[in-house]
């Protein structure tokens, strides 16, 4: 039970303040595979963390209500973390300018229980690392996404060549079986045109050489009518 398949994850923030107009990037990781880090900025003046151990997120699903097993809740705060609806609480100071403290509240939908977590702010060169850190991971997530997308059009372009041999192949014995199709009527045909041919000279051959055999009388060639086909 812990957070080593945990991949990090980037969102917006929707600051819930009347004085806040800038916006924030959040960035869930895991430090290790027993904590989980929460980090929240505007790159300018606002950079808020939070680290959560199995055992803090153990207590928070007890205190939410989620039941089933540990991945499933994790699954759950996962779901909310990467849903439309995450907001940055922020409190007011009264004695300086801008937020004291801070909340990431996340909700999976309408109606489902809320992830809170409540956020220290960062100051000074804690601040600057945190951002830094932050953007290093952003580019990274990037470059991986970009890597994974090059592959993928790779494989991509490599199964349209295939399918377009296969295409080509296709096509190719289809022509192929057309013209022995055609081959074939044609080779039916003349052969019919020649037994047709050969059954008429046969024919005329036989009529002349009947006309012509002595003692062979044809009919219509008496001296009669009615004179019988041949007679001895």
């Amino acid at each position: 039970m812990g957070f080593e398949d945990f991949e990090s994850i980037f969102g917006e923030a929707k600051p819930e303040w009347a004085n806040e107009s800038r916006r924030f990037l959040f960035h869930f990781d895991a430090i290790d595979p027993s904590r989980l880090r929460i980090r929240v900025t505007d790159f300018h003046s606002s950079t808020w963390e939070a680290v959560r151990s199995v055992e803090q997120l153990e207590d928070m699903r007890d205190t939410v209500g989620i039941g089933g097993s540990w991945f499933e809740f994790v699954d759950y705060v996962i779901a909310s973390i990467k849903s439309e609806d995450v907001k940055l609480v922020l409190e007011e100071n009264a004695k300086s300018d801008g937020a004291a403290h801070a909340k990431l509240v996340a909700q999976k939908s309408k109606g489902m229980p809320l992830i809170s977590f409540s956020l220290a702010k960062l100051a000074n060169s804690a601040a600057s690392e945190a951002m830094m850190n932050l953007s290093l991971e952003l580019f990274k997530s990037y470059k991986n996404m970009q890597n994974l997308f090059i592959k993928e059009q790779e494989c991509s372009d490599r199964l349209a060549k295939a399918l377009s041999a296969e295409q080509g192949k296709n096509e190719s014995m289809q022509g192929q079986l057309e013209l022995s199709s055609r081959r074939q009527k044609l080779q039916k045909t003349n052969t019919s045109d020649k037994t047709h041919i050969f059954a008429s000279l046969v024919s005329s051959d036989t009529f002349n050489g009947l006309q012509n055999s002595p003692g062979i009388t044809l009919f219509g060639q008496g001296k009669g009518k009615g004179s019988p086909v041949a007679g001895y």
